[in-house]
């Protein structure tokens, strides 16, 4: 992977765990957690988009560990 340039919130604490994004090869986009920086997540904006949307509208707030 061709180096990339993380972003953050600027809401994000300096001292906070945070999620950063990159623009990452071919149009995906590439995730990591800043405690983790060497695991690395890729997706594209579709799946991204899909994901936060459903998130935003609750859908994923009942899940217990089973993933129910």
């Amino acid at each position: 992977m061709n180096p990339v340039s993380w972003r953050q919130s600027s809401y994000c604490q300096e001292s906070a765990s945070c999620v950063n994004v990159a623009r990452g090869e071919r149009d995906t986009i590439v995730l990591r957690e800043s405690e983790q920086p060497e695991v690395i997540l890729t997706t594209t904006r579709t799946r991204l988009r899909t994901f936060i949307s459903a998130a935003k509208a609750g859908q994923f707030d009942h899940i217990d560990g089973a993933g129910r």
